[in-house]
């Protein structure tokens, strides 16, 4: 594979075929890059329904980007273009949102990434690894997919808001996992089932099925060590942490457990009009647990 290095700082749109269809996705390279040192690369992709540049400006991941010296990617999922907005979803497994439309089945998402991945090492000098991924709802569905189909490339993963969507995970690796979810989720409700605010009818997996999921595949303590953060702000939230520890190659399964939060990202304002979500707790920012996660999780 030959690599040239030949994005410089700021934003860029990649395109490539994958599957016979024509995909998309952005990425910005933080100021500090200047092609001599290998950079940590974080997938970020975002919820149902939305799309790469919405997803840019929600989630503030450029900036911790910027501060932190590591390249954020936005993959684009598969589906409709609307007034100049994506509405598209990811194939992240059955139990999400299209989860057995075959419109959405047909795609290969893991294929996708992976081709991203092979596209974005002939522009940039990547960390093979420090490859890492996060999204929020569907977009962190996917994510639990990846680390169970593609643990050879991905080191570690912090879904948001989000459920595992297939009945069964096989990574060929352990792959570290930090998970954020609100209690008060009435889209992915905390304790599975079907969401009020989630049309689709989908029946998520719980949190609880998620992160044991998780705990036994890298083989982590069962009984997590439990320590209540910091309560900053007056904001009607508390979070929790509990980790379990313990895992094979030093993994981890890291549950944030954000007490009357929403179906938001933590740390940052829904955008407007989707005050219906919920509280987004102001006690944590997500981007900074999970960045000093990530840092802590490379592939072994």
């Amino acid at each position: 594979m030959t690599q040239t290095n030949n994005l410089g700082s700021g934003d860029h749109d990649r395109t490539l075929t994958v599957g016979g269809l024509q995909r998309t996705y952005l990425v910005h390279v933080p100021r500090s890059y200047d092609g001599n040192q290998p950079y940590p690369i974080v997938l970020g992709f975002h919820g149902g329904g939305s799309d790469a540049k919405q997803f840019v400006f929600s989630s503030g991941l450029n900036e911790t980007a910027d501060r932190e010296n590591f390249i954020a990617v936005y993959p684009n999922g598969t589906g409709e273009t609307v007034q100049g907005y994506g509405v598209f979803l990811w194939n992240g497994g059955s139990r999400q949102p299209g989860g057995t439309d075959p419109n959405l089945t047909n795609v290969d998402d893991v294929e996708f990434t992976e081709a991203l991945l092979d596209d974005l090492a002939t522009v940039v000098r990547m960390d093979e690894k420090r490859i890492y991924a996060t999204g929020l709802s569907a977009g962190g569905i996917m994510t639990y997919r990846l680390a169970s189909e593609l643990s050879n490339r991905i080191a570690a993963i912090a879904p948001i808001a989000a459920s595992i969507g297939t009945e069964r995970i096989n990574p060929q690796r352990p792959v570290s996992v930090i998970h954020f979810h609100g209690t008060e989720d009435e889209a992915v409700p905390f304790n599975g089932g079907k969401g009020r605010l989630d049309q689709s009818g989908t029946d998520f997996y719980s949190v609880e099925y998620s992160i044991q999921s998780w705990v036994k595949a890298n083989g982590c303590n069962t009984q997590p060590i439990v320590e209540a953060l910091p309560d900053k702000a007056d904001d009607g939230t508390t979070v929790i942490r509990k980790t379990h520890g313990g895992g094979k190659a030093d993994s981890e399964v890291v549950l944030i457990e954000i007490e009357g939060g929403g179906h938001t990202w933590p740390g940052r304002e829904p955008l407007p009009g989707f005050e219906i979500l919920g509280k987004s707790t102001e006690d944590i920012l997500a981007n900074n647990l999970m960045w000093e996660f990530f840092q802590k999780h490379p592939m072994q």
